[in-house]
């Protein structure tokens, strides 16, 4: 037996459990931004994405498989495939190295892509594949590309979209460079952390395109003016993704956070402060702007792209508080 070929009552399972994933998405209202994503969800099989996966346990991870002999195994597979939960796809020494992510929070980040007819997009981190096919669902084969650096990766996303009957453009390379051979793009949407935005994402959008990209524990919508500049605000929503391949994976050095008090520092919002202004503020300082400005929410914050300088920014790119993102030039932070 092949995960895609399911035998009739789990296939009859797997429709249903679909359904009532989608179900779960629109009350969490994830598809309020744009309520089309709602036919891709309930149509795209995300079983065929993830013919095995790992949960975690107290003895380490549990390898849940699609062709395990065990009906009773293949059948909790199937369950899970369907949970609205992120899935461990691939591991390494125990480290995670891909994931197929939470689909309410996909569901959220396609929504506020703000897609339309005849778009072109580009998808910064392959995965299973399953993002791609709903891009493919909603736009067509030939106006969605993804790509990523590993090629065990691309080759197991390609087929995992062959399988589910879909063909975009699955590219091997480094996601930071964007694919400039398919360019211009109208939208971007990365499913991987980054440190900051590549320029050649920006190089290779129409003036007018929307990007969408996980940041300090946030996610970052920018749009691309006529200039080349890009601006825009996070999200309201926290969202945590595994880092770009090719980008320093360690963890960043531990911050001292003496003088900082305990509810900030298990904050989540505060600790988003300290990861968007790591390259610019002590704790401390971070902490005093936290406090002065009423413990701002993630979406108060902003960044703009534009020449040789990235910047972060609290309520207005011009306004007293803006600082350089890490591995970035920008304005020095005033106003503390």
């Amino acid at each position: 037996m092949t995960a895609h070929a399911l035998g009739k009552e789990l296939e009859q399972l797997a429709v249903s459990e679909r359904a009532a994933l989608v179900r779960e998405i629109e009350t969490s209202g994830a598809f309020a931004a744009d309520p089309q994503w709602r036919e891709a969800f309930g149509t795209v099989p995300r079983h065929l994405f993830v013919p095995y996966y790992y949960v975690g346990g107290a003895r380490g991870y549990e390898r849940r498989w699609g062709e395990s002999p065990d009906p009773r195994a293949r059948e909790r597979w199937l369950r899970g495939a369907y949970e609205d939960v992120p899935l461990a796809t691939r591991l390494r020494d125990g480290e995670l190295l891909s994931s197929s992510s939470q689909p309410s929070l996909m569901a959220e980040m396609l929504a506020e892509l703000r897609v339309g007819d005849g778009d072109r997009v580009l998808e910064v981190g392959a995965g299973t594949g399953y993002n791609a096919a709903l891009l493919s669902y909603r736009l067509g084969d030939e106006r969605v590309t993804t790509v990523d650096l590993d090629p065990e990766i691309t080759e197991s996303a390609r087929r995992h979209l062959a399988d589910a009957g879909y063909r975009p453009t699955v590219v091997t390379g480094d996601g930071a460079r964007g694919v400039p051979e398919r360019a211009p793009f109208d939208r971007i949407i990365a499913t991987c952390e980054l440190a900051s935005v590549p320029r050649a994402w920006i190089a290779q959008c129409r003036p007018g395109a929307r990007i969408l990209t996980p940041l300090a524990t946030g996610l970052l919508a920018l749009t691309v003016g006529e200039s080349g500049q890009a601006e825009g605000n996070f999200l309201h929503n926290p969202a945590y993704f595994v880092p770009l391949r090719g980008t320093d994976r360690r963890a960043p050095e531990p911050v001292a956070l003496g003088g900082v008090p305990t509810r900030a520092r298990e904050n989540d919002l505060f600790r988003f402060l300290l990861a968007l202004t790591r390259a610019a503020l002590d704790p401390q300082e971070a902490y005093a702007l936290w406090e002065r400005e009423g413990r701002p929410g993630r979406d108060r914050y902003g960044v703009t792209v534009g020449g040789e300088q990235t910047w972060a920014w609290l309520d207005d790119p011009e306004g007293p508080y803006a600082w350089p993102l890490p591995g970035s030039s920008g304005p020095t932070l005033i106003g503390t």
